[in-house]
């Protein structure tokens, strides 16, 4: 079976873009790793409206991806904050992959906004692709896609 007569119904990456591939839910993820969790400060710092914001807070909750944890400052009322879980903590290296190609194709020529070093050795992160022989840094024409278990017949 090729590409062009396999359903996309089932297709993981549709899916996953169903929760996360709108521009704000990647920014609202982008500064929860940057920790950011209370409302105001992801309204304030993302410029979303308060109701854009609530509804994306809320999808990313019932996807697990976030968590709601109620707080209350002495004398207000309780509020809450929001942590990725490790579902959520799972997009890293998403998020780290789309901020390098957007680095290398689209960043500011004074160099990357945020530079991100491994706390051990101080070197520069990046993301590779790698098979599970410990093979990396190949693309797309280095592989072989065949339909997996899963695969269904375009109908």
């Amino acid at each position: 079976m090729k590409w062009l007569e396999m359903s996309t119904e089932n297709c993981p990456l549709q899916h996953t873009l169903d929760i996360v591939g709108e521009k704000w839910t990647l920014l609202l993820l982008r500064d929860a790793f940057n920790g950011v969790r209370r409302f105001d400060d992801f309204r304030r710092h993302v410029g979303l409206s308060e109701a854009v914001l609530a509804n994306r807070l809320r999808k990313l909750v019932e996807a697990g991806i976030l968590r709601s944890v109620p707080y209350q400052e002495q004398g207000s009322r309780t509020r809450h904050e929001y942590r990725l879980t490790a579902k959520g903590r799972d997009l890293w290296p998403v998020l780290v992959a789309l901020r390098q190609w957007g680095e290398a194709y689209v960043g500011d020529p004074e160099g990357p906004v945020l530079d991100i070093r491994h706390s051990d050795c101080g070197a520069p992160v990046r993301v590779v692709v790698e098979c599970s022989d410990d093979h990396s840094g190949f693309g797309p024409r280095d592989v072989t896609v065949r339909p997996g278990p899963a695969a269904r017949p375009w109908s």
